[in-house]
C-alpha cells in the first residue's frame, strides 16, 4: 500500500487550503498608483507588492495585431481563493475587476529572469 497518488496532476502547482498560488499582476496609470495600494490595503490578507515602473504591456487583438504601452505593473502573490476579493476591493476603488491577471506561480517561477516585465492582455473583437 502506498500513500502517493498513483496519478500525477496534469499541470502540477503550488496549492493550500485557498487553491492554487498565483502571481497576481495588475496594471495602473502611474498617477493612480497610489488608490491601487489603498485598495490593496483594504483585503483582509496582507500583499507585499512588487511595483514595477516602465513595464511593457502587449495588447494581442483577436486579428493578431500587437499593441505595446508603458504601464506601472504591480504584482504580488496570492491564493486562487483571495482573487474575488482582491476584485472587489478593485471595484470598491474604480478599478475594472477585469485588470487582476493571475498567472499560475510555478510559471512565474520558471520565466527567464532576464526577460523584461512584459504582461500579455488579449482583447476580444469589436463587432460593429
Amino acid at each position: 500500500m502506498s500513500v502517493w497518488p498513483k496519478t500525477l496532476p496534469a499541470s502540477p502547482s503550488l496549492s493550500g487550503r485557498e487553491g492554487a498560488l498565483v502571481s497576481v499582476s495588475i496594471d495602473v496609470d502611474p498617477r493612480r498608483l497610489e488608490s491601487l495600494l489603498e485598495a490593496l490595503a483594504q483585503t483582509s490578507f496582507p500583499i507585499n507588492p512588487q511595483i514595477y515602473h516602465d513595464a511593457a504591456v502587449v495588447c494581442l487583438s483577436a486579428d493578431g495585431r500587437e499593441e505595446t504601452r508603458v504601464a506601472t505593473l504591480v504584482e504580488f502573490p496570492a491564493y486562487e481563493g483571495r482573487l474575488e476579493e482582491v476584485r472587489k476591493a478593485l471595484n470598491s476603488h474604480g478599478f475594472e475587476p477585469a485588470s487582476v491577471h493571475a498567472t499560475s506561480m510555478l510559471d512565474e517561477i520558471q520565466r527567464d529572469p532576464h526577460a523584461a516585465r512584459r504582461r500579455l492582455k488579449c482583447r476580444t473583437a469589436i463587432v460593429q
